[in-house]
């Protein structure tokens, strides 16, 4: 018998790294969603975006399962060995696999549920990925060695990313012939922020070399976005935009596109009859450049999904997309948060929602729809879209006068899973409202968001109490208002006596609530005094704080 060192020693060598433990895999779920979700500030989340909670949650657990899947298997070809290799192989494919997600961007509820057997990952051979992790700069040299993998004969490659690195004139040089060596091949081609920080005639000069080497791809997908484009850079891509018939997404985000380079675009595409994703966020459009993407819209009557936001579009642009959507009776997704529509072009908006019946998403935050505009879409909404998951409202002047037809609204959307007033003037009076006609039902409910709304004792109460027994829920955010530190324990107690599993964990930040504030004086009445007669206490008759 050896020395109990030996045996200690021979113990330790014979540990093995896999499989990991479940709580392991646990963490490692909770560490991507937080990567993946709002709370994370990385490069990547800044530039590509963020999910929401649950979907967040979703992907990360669908991402963690099929890594270890696979990393299960390898090592089950390896019994002999310390697990070493699948802990390597288990960590790079979720970091990959995190990276696509991020980059894909928001995904609908229905294409989350869908069974990963049916759409199984392409082989690896097929994505060429140079974006990495920090952004750089490329001259000739380095994009030699970069793209050698896309010379070799045979090579399979059928998506390409470019993005976060910086192409100069030489690296240009060297990847227009490449590029132009396997263009029939490509389906999917990610060219955004690929010239930051060159000179514009350079950065000109690099675009056209790539759009020659691109012209007459039969691409599915292409993302020109975070270019500085403007006019002169969307000419730039003419030889590559004239030449595309089958585009099913096409992405020109942050790219500077103004009412000239909205109308080049326009005119340059010769067909948009396939596309399903038309994303035009952070652009400065205003009114006669929506008028442009008007005209590509009408001529996209499969449109899925569309992002028109923070583009400086005012009431005339607002009427003319409204109208335009009217075409796309496919769609499922619609963001036209931060423009500045007003109340006519809400109201065009109402005559169009009808005729989208297969809608899932809706984004129409701050938009300065008021009053009249929001009642206008309430009431329309309440009949035609009974399958709506998310609602974004918020930023629209609404008061507790628009709250019942609202309520009304939210009452027949049985399947809301997001719900978002952030930043309106609910008050208590409205507040209540809204939570009552969300407390029965809406068992699938997982964020609700009355931030910044005036709220105090009852409204925050009413809130709490309207989701503390959906099982499932997420996050309930009530910040920014006047809720005094005994409505927040009375809110707390709510939440530790219901039935949700997370309890006191669905509550977000405090940390802008003024407990000792007090709304304006512009408060509607009946918002006097928290316990006062005639207040709002006869309303919460049912939403006593039960004893433990």
């Amino acid at each position: 018998m050896g020395s109990p060192a030996q045996d200690a020693q021979s113990k330790t060598f014979s540990i093995k790294l896999w499989p990991p433990s479940e709580s392991t895999r646990l963490m490692l779920v909770e560490r991507m969603t937080k990567n993946l979700s709002a709370d994370s500030d990385s490069i990547f989340s800044r530039k590509y975006g963020c999910l929401g909670k649950e979907e967040a949650h979703e992907n990360a657990k669908r991402i963690e399962e099929m890594c270890f899947a696979s990393a299960d298997e390898h090592f089950k070809d390896e019994p002999d060995g310390d697990g070493c290799s699948a802990v390597q192989l288990y960590a790079k494919e979720t970091s990959k696999l995190m990276m696509e997600v991020l980059k894909r961007g928001h995904t609908t509820p229905a294409e989350l549920e869908a069974p990963v057997v049916d759409t199984p990952p392409e082989p690896a051979d097929t994505v060429f990925d140079i974006s990495g992790s920090t952004r750089a700069f490329i001259e000739a040299d380095e994009a030699k060695e970069l793209l050698s993998p896309l010379t070799k004969p045979g090579n399979s490659y059928k998506r390409i990313c470019f993005s976060n690195r910086s192409f100069g004139i030489g690296a240009a040089n060297v990847a227009g012939p490449i590029l132009e060596s396997i263009k029939n091949q490509l389906t999917e081609v990610d060219i955004s922020d690929f010239v930051a920080g060159r000179p514009e005639d350079e950065a000109l000069d690099v675009m056209r070399i790539f759009s020659k080497a691109l012209q007459g791809s039969v691409l599915r997908y292409l993302n020109i976005s975070d270019n500085a484009l403007g006019e002169k850079g969307v000419r730039a891509f003419e030889e590559l935009l004239k030449s595309q018939y089958s585009l099913e997404e096409l992405y020109a985000m942050n790219d500077g596109i103004s009412e000239e380079a909205a109308k080049a675009l326009s005119d340059l595409i010769p067909s948009t009859e396939k596309l399903k994703v038309l994303h035009f966020h952070n652009n400065m459009t205003g009114d006669e450049g929506a008028l442009s993407i008007a005209d590509m819209v009408k001529r996209s009557p499969n449109l899925e999904s569309f992002r028109c936001s923070a583009t400086r579009i005012g009431s005339d642009g607002g009427v003319a997309l409204a109208e335009a959507l009217g075409t796309c009776t496919c769609l499922k997704k619609l963001d036209l948060r931060d423009n500045l529509f007003g109340v006519e072009a809400g109201i065009a908006l109402s005559k169009t929602l009808p005729k989208l019946p297969d809608l899932i998403e809706l984004y129409l935050s701050d938009l300065n729809l008021e009053n009249k505009g929001t009642i206008a879409i309430a009431n329309v909404l309440k009949q035609s879209a009974p399958r709506l998951e998310v609602l974004e409202m918020a930023g629209n002047e609404i008061t507790a006068k628009a709250t019942q037809a609202l309520a009304e609204c939210l009452t027949a959307m049985q399947s809301l899973k997001k719900l978002t007033l952030a930043e309106n003037e609910l008050g208590d009076d409205g507040a209540v409202v809204i939570a009552k006609s969300l407390e029965e039902g809406h068992l699938d409910l997982k964020e609700l968001d009355v931030s910044t709304n005036m709220l105090r004792r009852a409204g925050a109460r009413c809130c709490a109490q309207a989701i503390t027994n959906k099982v499932g829920f997420l996050q309930l955010n009530i910040n920014g208002n006047f809720i005094s530190e005994e409505a927040v324990d009375d809110v707390k107690e709510i939440l530790k006596g219901g039935k949700n599993s997370l309890g006191l964990g669905v509550l977000g930040s405090l940390d802008e609530n003024d407990a000792e504030g007090e709304p304006g004086d512009d408060d509607e009445e009946g918002d006097d005094e928290e316990d006062g007669e005639g207040g709002l206490e006869s309303k919460l008759q049912n939403l006593k704080v039960e004893e433990e």
